[in-house]
């Protein structure tokens, strides 16, 4: 299969998905369990790692990579004292339910979007979870019986899917967290203070910078040599890779006709300004 198409579908599923840590609706569920939501993160963590159980600290930081360990464990280490994974699974389902109704309306009951549903779904079903901490915890989830809620597992368990990837290319490249951060600031994916975001201080990002230029990765201004560069392309096309099976098993038919069939879901969550314009994820610029 042609990789472009593989980037399509991960560029289409990931708002989607992303709606889980922006939206309005989920921040009240989530409050409604006791987490603070005047910021993200305090739900950010429990959300996303609820289906790997209650683990800590530790676990969520492996599987999450780019994290600094310690912003993992300031919201970590209280997470499931506020309220157990179960619940925070079924809050999250309600969260996204309403959240796709506000965004999508008379939509959420369509036959377009039903179709939608069994064609992400049966790519969901058909992912290889070992080695996929994350895809393997969320493909393990009952399916919820709503098509806009099939819809919005099948986008997170592909997502997933494609992360757990993603971190196996940054191993085999030799990036360690901090590093996989500060080379893909340099190739411009997204600014330094945006990447901030994920905990890491000064100092260990500039240390992190020194690494990588001691490796002929990054200049001293921490722009990305060629070789820099090379590495970054290497890394993202790898990713494409060992994201593809789920769409060869769909077949091009059917993963071009859900890449249709998502176009105005997706053009609607980023008309509803609920996601922000510049991310961590490279999309767009890589």
């Amino acid at each position: 299969m042609d990789l472009t198409r593989v980037r399509r579908l991960w560029h289409l599923l990931e708002p989607l998905h992303a709606v889980l840590y922006y939206a309005p609706e989920v921040f009240e569920e989530a409050a409604a369990l006791g987490y603070d939501k005047k910021e993200r993160w305090p739900s950010y963590f429990p959300l996303r790692a609820a289906p790997l159980g209650p683990v800590g600290a530790e676990r969520v930081a492996s599987a999450f990579y780019s994290f600094s360990p310690r912003m993992v464990a300031e919201h970590m280490d209280s997470a499931w004292a506020v309220a157990g994974p179960d619940a925070v699974k079924a809050a999250r389902l309600r969260g996204v339910d309403r959240a796709y109704r506000a965004l999508f309306g008379d939509r959420v009951d369509s036959p377009e979007l039903a179709e939608a549903a069994r064609l992400a779904r049966r790519a969901a079903e058909s992912v290889d979870t070992a080695g996929r901490p994350l895809a393997a915890a969320n493909a393990e989830l009952e399916w919820p019986e709503s098509p806009h809620l099939q819809l919005w597992q099948a986008a997170t368990i592909l997502r997933e899917h494609r992360g757990d990837g993603h971190i196996a290319a940054l191993l085999v490249a030799g990036l360690d967290p901090v590093e996989s951060l500060v080379s893909f600031a340099a190739i411009g994916a997204a600014s330094v203070e945006r990447f901030g975001s994920r905990g890491w201080s000064a100092d260990e990002w500039r240390a992190a910078r020194e690494r990588l230029t001691a490796r002929g990765l990054v200049d001293e201004s921490g722009e990305a040599t060629d070789a820099g560069r090379d590495l970054r392309h290497r890394v993202e096309h790898q990713t494409d890779q060992l994201a593809a099976p789920p769409w060869q098993f769909l077949g091009e038919a059917d993963t071009e006709r859900l890449a249709d069939l998502l176009g105005d879901l997706w053009v609607a969550v980023l008309s509803s300004g609920l996601l922000p314009s510049e991310t961590t994820l490279g999309i767009g610029r890589v």
